[in-house]
């Protein structure tokens, strides 16, 4: 899989299945093993800005990747240039199913239906189109995995060690049932090219864990008194670790990183060190920072994570820590950019209903009306999964405060545009923020979110999330909320278009001061050849450059 990738470096992420000398590109790196897993994370420089360069994958001096018969294009690694269009491919929620018949139908039709996977869909299009058309990077918001949704053959290797009649049944129950999902989820050959020749920027979210996982106190309080709680949470940081987050930081970060060189440096198997690394990061959030920063062209693309930093203690919820905002702030305000990316996977502004909805639902049950309706609130919390941006409200609005900040050049040169991607929700819509005149701000403020790229709700979800679109589900909900002590929010914010329900995925481009959304759907049908259909595209900020003032593309073999 290839990774981080900058304008002059990149890495590409490699799992074996014994010892060896991982050699790509002249570079050559031994691997490391965690309980039986053997890992490598190689290190190629001296690339040069704008180009394509291919690549092949040898172990131990043998040729193996790509294979003799594969009928996919070379992997390549393309890096970014600042004075040149670049695109970013994104959106969240993909289960691992296979691609034919039951899985491609409609859940309505059979419970095993998934319809067709928009990821694959993207990938199979790429095929068919010269290389300076596709993604410099790609970005995953969440739900990579479903461990509460196994796929079928997780599900069989499950039945080989332990009884799946007893809790927790038919879910992944620790580090080497997550492995074999990963591997699941990611080899499906199309999906697999894919990985190796497109750069993947990730985070997690709950179902990478456990359905609502980290919602409030209450729910950790339950989760940590399940016997078999401890081997979950354990082995999915573990693995979230090793597939998804060494291979989001740059070089100079993973040197830095104190369990990283713990792992490298670990004689034999460095399953111990992770194991309780990841222990300690689940019981205390001091020193673990899962957000990041990626600069990509001319966007600076932060990361946030919003699952596993949360603070959720009797007299305090935040979405994100002290440390972790800290990080956000410093790097939302540094300037030289053209275009800042809060991704989140969590939609920071949502359907104004469920806004107010979820803010009413905190308020009450931490205690606004009193015990008795605090106990309510914590079931319908639960219940409808009311743990949005919009449940934390106090961390809602200092993330609103410094996006004011930003945008209005109260922290330097402003940029064109800010944008929040987010997932989770299973829909597809774009927002547009309106600030009071007073604060000055002078960049767009957006909200895109893109779910699912494979996991598509039925009938009677769709029709719940249409009611809380409306206007008068809004304006309801915030009477409600309002009845509870929520403050007013300094921002304003409408849907630009009616949400969407397909498996789709969505791109964004830009160049200097132009920034574009565009958002497609999986069309049920033929999965061996499936096909994209746009719903829209929407201009961000700034006009769309001419042909002629692109920046001429270099390729280097």
């Amino acid at each position: 899989m290839l990774r981080y990738v900058g304008e002059t470096e990149a890495t590409v992420w490699v799992e074996t299945d014994q010892p060896c000398t991982v050699d790509i590109l002249d570079t050559s790196t031994r691997t490391f093993e965690v309980e039986g897993h053997h890992y490598a994370l190689v290190y190629i420089e001296g690339l040069e800005p704008g180009t394509t360069t291919p690549y092949d994958v040898q172990l131990d001096g043998d040729f193996v990747w790509p294979e003799p018969d594969d009928p996919f294009p070379n992997p390549r690694i393309r890096t970014p240039h600042r004075d040149a269009p670049t695109k970013m491919v994104w959106g969240s929620c993909r289960v691992s199913v296979p691609h034919e018949p039951p899985f491609t139908l409609k859940k309505d039709d059979d419970p095993r239906g998934r319809e067709v996977d928009a990821l694959y869909a993207f990938a199979t299009r790429m095929l068919d189109q010269p290389d300076s058309e596709w993604p410099h990077v790609a970005l995953m918001l969440g739900d990579q995995v479903y461990a509460d949704e196994a796929g079928p053959k997780t599900r069989e290797f499950m039945r080989t060690r332990r009884n799946i009649n007893e809790p927790p049944y038919e879910e992944v129950a620790d580090f080497e049932e997550y492995a074999h999902l990963y591997r699941e989820s990611w080899s499906e050959p199309t999906i697999r090219w894919f990985f190796s020749t497109v750069s993947t920027a990730m985070i997690w979210d709950d179902h990478d864990v456990h359905d609502d996982w980290n919602t409030s106190h209450d729910w950790v309080e339950e989760m940590r008194g399940k016997d078999w709680w401890n081997d979950r949470i354990v082995g999915a940081t573990m693995a979230y670790w090793l597939y998804q987050h060494w291979g989001n930081l740059s070089p100079r970060e993973l040197d830095d990183d104190e369990v990283y060189r713990d792992v490298r440096a670990a004689e034999g198997d460095a399953g111990p060190v992770l194991r309780s690394f990841a222990f300690e990061s689940d019981r205390s959030k001091e020193g673990v920072r899962w957000t990041y920063c990626r600069d990509i062209a001319d966007t600076r693309v932060i990361v946030m994570d919003s699952r596993g930093g949360r603070i959720v203690e009797p007299d305090r919820r935040e979405m994100i820590d002290d440390a972790e905002w800290r990080f956000i702030e410093e790097h939302a305000s540094e300037g030289g950019f053209d275009h800042l990316v809060l991704a989140t996977t969590l939609p920071v502004l949502m359907p104004p209903a469920l806004h107010w909805l979820e803010a009413w639902d905190e308020a009450v049950a931490e205690g606004a009306w009193g015990g008795r309706w605090a106990t309510w609130g914590e079931k319908i919390r639960q219940g409808l999964d009311l743990e949005h941006w919009s449940a934390f409200h106090d961390s809602f609005l200092r993330l609103i405060d410094l996006v004011r900040a930003v945008g209005s050049g109260r922290r330097g040169e402003p940029p064109a545009s800010i944008t929040f991607l987010s997932g989770d929700i299973h829909n597809a819509y774009l927002a547009r923020a309106a600030f009071r005149p007073e604060d000055g701000m002078v960049t767009p403020v957006w909200q895109g979110v893109c779910s699912p790229i494979r996991n598509p709700l039925d009938r009677h979800e769709r029709m719940l999330f249409k009611i809380a679109a409306s206007r008068p589900a809004g304006a309801l909900a915030k009477a409600l909320a309002h009845r509870a002590g929520v403050k007013d929010a300094p921002v304003r914010w409408e849907l630009e278009s009616k949400p969407s329900f397909d498996n789709q995925i969505s791109t964004m481009d830009w160049h200097e001061r132009w920034a574009e959304l565009t958002l497609e759907r999986a069309l049920p049908g033929d999965a061996e050849r499936p096909k994209l259909e746009k719903v829209r595209s929407t201009a961000l900020a700034g006009a769309r450059p001419s042909a002629t003032t692109r920046r001429a593309r270099t390729s280097r073999t």
